[in-house]
């Protein structure tokens, strides 16, 4: 139970930071320069959870993470669906917070809560799909390589969280760079049936991405001897 509380409280703050900069600090208003911001508020909030709860449930936030860990052998199949439940009410927690924070804006012009969308007047289904799919899988492997009980450290955090935030820096023109299935269901569902629409993009494509990277790194070909 201490892991599972461990996600909960570690995606949460994943969601909040990152989301609060897009709806609260008007960055989502701003790209793309405020991608720059957009992109440090999800890295340095990923650092500051994976430093607060990482030795608890290992601060996956994620369930394409958990679904790479599970495939590279690395967690228990009884877990996966605990920790994907988990990490879901973080994520929708943080949503209803932030709901909670702007419903009195004076001039009530929030109906996006950090949702991650893409405009199909811009990129195709398929292009968003690739993006999700292989910034999730590069992602992924990351983690999975520098917590690799070869390779860990205690810089994996930080690691990991530049990572995310550089990700942004390329792909939120796209896709708004997700990588996370629970990110996107906990704004989305308070965003309007476009959010919601596009929701299973979100699901399905980062968690390919995170299946591939957990049965490349299972191989063992990017751990060192």
């Amino acid at each position: 139970m201490k892991s599972y509380l461990a996600e909960v409280l570690g995606t949460f703050l994943l969601v909040f930071i990152g989301c609060a900069a897009i709806v609260m600090g008007g960055l989502g208003d701003a790209l793309p320069l405020g991608q720059v911001g957009i992109g440090l508020a999800f890295g340095l909030g990923l650092v500051a959870a994976a430093y607060a709860i990482g030795p608890i449930s290992g601060a996956h936030l994620n369930p394409a993470v958990t679904l790479g860990f599970f495939l590279a052998g690395r967690l228990p199949a009884k877990e996966v669906i605990p920790y994907w439940i988990a990490q879901t009410v973080g994520a929708v927690l943080a949503a209803i917070a932030l709901w909670l924070m702007v419903v009195g804006k004076a001039d009530g012009t929030v109906t996006n809560f950090g949702a991650t969308t893409w405009d199909p007047a811009k990129w195709g289904t398929s292009s968003v799909f690739l993006t999700e799919m292989i910034a999730t899988f590069t992602f992924v492997l990351v983690i999975l390589a520098s917590t690799s009980a070869k390779h860990m450290n205690m810089l994996a955090g930080l690691i990991i969280g530049l990572t995310l935030a550089v990700l942004h820096f390329g792909f939120i023109p796209v896709s708004g760079n997700s990588l996370n299935p629970a990110r996107s269901i906990g704004p989305g569902l308070f965003s309007g049936s476009a959010a919601i629409g596009q929701l299973w993009l979100y699901i399905v494509a980062p968690l390919i991405g995170g299946a591939i990277a957990g049965l490349v790194a299972k191989t063992g070909v990017f751990e060192k001897d």
